[in-house]
C-alpha cells in the first residue's frame, strides 16, 4: 500500500513544519517580552506569550499581537501616567524589527532546520501563492512547502538507493566478465 508510505512522509513533514513554528513563536515571543520590557509596556509578559501564540495565524497573527501592548499603553495612560507618545512609536518599531528579523531570518531559518526547505524559498513562495491564491496561498505555503520538501528529499534518496544498485550490478557485471575470460 504505496499511500500509506506517502501519508507517513507528509505527516512527518507537517510535524517538522510544527516543530519549527513552534521554536520560531518561541523566539518571536522571547523578542516581544524583551522589546516591551525595554519599553516599559504593563504586562508585558501576557503580551509577548500572546506574540508569540499569534504567529500562528500568518500574516494576521503579527499585527493582532501589537494590538495588546498598544491598549496596555492607552489603558495605562489614561489611568495614571502620563502621555508618552513616544512609546507608541517604539512600540512600532519594535513591531517592525520582529517581523523582519521573524520573516526574513528567524522564521526560514527554523524551516530550513528542520524541514531543509532553503530560505529563498520560504520567503518567495508565500509571496507567490499569495498572488495566486490571496488568503489560502500565504496560509498553506509553509506547510505545503515543508511537504514538498520531505517528498523531493525522499525521491533523491530513493534515486541514490537505484544509482547505487546500477553501480553495483555494473561492478558484478564486470567481475563475471573477468571471471569468464579467466577460464577460457
Amino acid at each position: 500500500m504505496p499511500y500509506v508510505d506517502h501519508l507517513k512522509t507528509a505527516g512527518g513533514a507537517l510535524k517538522r513544519w510544527f516543530i519549527a513554528t513552534l521554536y520560531d513563536a518561541a523566539a518571536v515571543g522571547a523578542m516581544w517580552l524583551v522589546g516591551l520590557l525595554i519599553i516599559g509596556v504593563p504586562w508585558a509578559p501576557v503580551w509577548a506569550f500572546l506574540g508569540g501564540l499569534l504567529q500562528f495565524v500568518p500574516n494576521f497573527g503579527p499585527v493582532l499581537s501589537l494590538i495588546g501592548p498598544a491598549l496596555a499603553l492607552l489603558f495605562s495612560e489614561m489611568f495614571g501616567q502620563p502621555f508618552d507618545g513616544m512609546k507608541y512609536i517604539y512600540l512600532l518599531i519594535l513591531f517592525a524589527v520582529i517581523a523582519v528579523v521573524d520573516g526574513v531570518f528567524v522564521g526560514p531559518y527554523f524551516q530550513r532546520r528542520q524541514n531543509r526547505v532553503p530560505i529563498w524559498a520560504s520567503i518567495v513562495t508565500p509571496i507567490a501563492l499569495g498572488i495566486v491564491i490571496p488568503f489560502w496561498g500565504v496560509l498553506l505555503a509553509p506547510p505545503l512547502l515543508a511537504i514538498v520538501y520531505a517528498f523531493r528529499s525522499k525521491s533523491a534518496l530513493l534515486q541514490k538507493q537505484i544509482d547505487d544498485l546500477h553501480a553495483r550490478q555494473a561492478e558484478l557485471t564486470a567481475e563475471a566478465q573477468r571471471r569468464g575470460e579467466g577460464q577460457e
